[in-house]
């Protein structure tokens, strides 16, 4: 007897349809076709002690079992649960109440017959829902993750004996039941931090502002103990919150990944990613023999931090290079090829030299002659293009640090941010995938960031004379279009988004942009401290 079950396959961070087809003949051998690994073909032995374990028999009879399509690759051990369930079914140990093609079915089994957590749910739910299943059979620990998906039955099961008491009609399962938008709106964006907790360092504050209003990616240069990675861990905190598409295909990378806690729903805070500098070039972008999203990925509408930026290696390094402009990343390899999102804000910190005092108010530089420069060339000119804003940090006074007037908080400084974004989704309204002055293309950099005559030449007297390059300049163009934003949100009587989206660049804005362009001055690191 021929018996047809349902699950799916994961492709890059999309879910694919596998038909599990199951046969049962004269014979005892059990073949397993349809280009399975051997996760998936270790099955055997997983499903033969699960289904004995679940009260019945394992048949003595020829058993071929096809994951189709075949030329797919099936990967994992989430194809458990459907095998099983085939299997006992084409053998007519089970009589099916409930139709198996109204069901998609995944999970991994014990040797017990439990049913243990996968990873993946949500796009495979969503691939279920458009195709039309009426339900979708997950382990229990995954139900919620799944049930973010709207119109569609979720049931959540701890063993296999639970899903046949299902399926031949014995016992009724509850579905799963999630408001994704009523979760997504009573979400709490609660941190566990502060900018209020930061003394002092008032333009490394406006810099962090100007970055997250425009999604321009920062690089902080400063010496140990002055505050980079502290005001770096609360970028997030002044972050415009998640819109719910860019929730759901947030989770979705998480849940293929494989970082969704048990019992998750759905992401409602942007992501902050900060690997190690011995992280491989693979783990950053995504790939491997069972292909996986990278860090960039995981960053996916977030924050990437990256501290020590000079100790990444080179290639490491590099290979950020086509997504900081692309804000995707196709992994290429000889047997798939395979698209990841990662539209990531980029943000970096380093000491000025190895030993990290050089120019430090008061401590001695350790470092030999020429070593500053060498440690700065650690980062290529191509990447530090790309990066729009970098920042000098300076160790903050005994005066700021003791000081107890109050800071500014985060609030304070997301709602002018918040302010900002809005004026950009009214700019970039009729454009697809636009959302931010930083992904402004050459196109809407010369329709939405023209300057008048006296700021042309303060570019270009500027640009000869550190010897800019041409990303440099579109760079700059963006970063003051978001100044300008910003002022023109904040302004009395107040602007409509619409009426301010179409204000212009004035000069001022402009001066600013370029004062974050530290490293690119011939003169640098050489220039008066002004806390000495």
């Amino acid at each position: 007897m021929l018996i047809k079950t349902y699950g799916a396959a994961v492709q890059g961070i999309d879910a694919i349809t596998v038909t599990i087809e199951a046969v049962a003949e004269q014979g005892a051998v059990f073949s397993l076709v349809g280009m399975a690994d051997t996760a998936v073909k270790e099955s055997y032995q997983r499903v033969l002690s699960a289904v004995t374990q679940s009260g019945h028999r394992w048949p003595r009879r020829r058993i071929v079992v096809n994951l189709s399509p075949a030329d797919v690759r099936k990967e994992g051990a989430a194809y458990d649960l459907p095998i099983a369930i085939g299997i006992l079914a084409a053998c007519e140990q089970i009589k099916c109440v409930r139709p198996l093609e109204r069901f998609m079915i995944m999970g991994e089994l014990s040797l017990d017959g439990s049913v243990l957590p996968i990873r993946g749910v949500l796009p495979m739910a969503i691939k279920a829902r458009e195709l039309g299943f009426g339900g979708m059979i997950v382990p229990k620990v995954n139900a919620e993750e799944a049930a973010v998906v709207n119109n569609l039955d979720v049931y959540g099961v701890t063993s296999l004996a639970e899903v046949i008491d299902f399926i031949t009609g014995k016992t009724d399962l509850t579905p799963t039941v999630v408001n994704t938008r009523e979760e997504f709106a009573r979400a709490n964006h609660v941190f566990d931090c502060d900018f209020s907790e930061v003394k002092g360092q008032n333009a490394v504050k406006r810099a962090f502002e100007v970055a997250c209003a425009g999604g321009h990616n920062i690089l902080l240069v400063g010496p140990p103990g002055s505050g980079k990675s502290m005001m770096a861990k609360r970028l997030p905190t002044i972050l415009p919150p998640l819109t719910l598409a860019e929730a759901l295909e947030t989770t979705k990378i998480h849940s293929v990944a494989g970082k969704l806690k048990g019992g998750s729903r759905l992401m409602t805070s942007r992501p902050y990613r900060s690997p190690h500098h011995t992280i491989s070039p693979v783990a950053l972008v995504g790939g491997g023999s069972n292909p996986m999203p990278g860090e960039i990925s995981l960053a996916h509408n977030g924050v990437l931090f990256l501290d020590e930026f000079p100790e990444f290696s080179r290639q490491v390094l590099e290979v950020m290079r086509q997504p900081l402009e692309d804000r995707h990343i196709s992994v290429s390899r000889a047997k798939y090829t395979i698209d990841y999102p990662a539209g990531f804000m980029l943000v970096a910190s380093m000491n000025p030299c190895p030993c990290g005092y050089y120019n430090h108010p008061t401590k001695t530089c350790q470092c030999a002659p020429g070593a500053v420069m060498k440690y700065l060339n650690r980062i290529s000119g191509p990447l530090l293009d790309r990066i729009d804003l970098q920042v000098e940090i300076y160790p903050v006074p005994f005066d700021s640090l003791s000081s107890t007037a109050p800071e500014e908080t985060s609030d304070q400084i997301r709602a002018r941010v918040i302010k900002a974004r809005e004026i950009q989704a009214a700019r970039f309204a009729a454009e697809k995938g636009i959302h931010s002055n930083a992904q402004m293309n050459t196109r809407l950099l010369s329709v939405h960031a023209g300057l008048d005559q006296d700021s042309i030449r303060l570019l270009r007297d500027t640009m000869i004379r550190l010897d800019m390059s041409a990303r440099a300049y579109d760079r700059i163009l963006k970063v003051s279009r978001t100044i300008a934003d910003l002022e023109y949100a904040s302004m009395q009587p107040a602007l409509s988004p619409a009426e301010a989206a179409t204000r212009p660049i004035l000069i001022h804005h402009l001066r600013e942009a370029l004062a974050y362009r530290n490293l690119d001055r011939a003169s640098w690191g050489q220039t008066v401290n002004p806390l000495t």
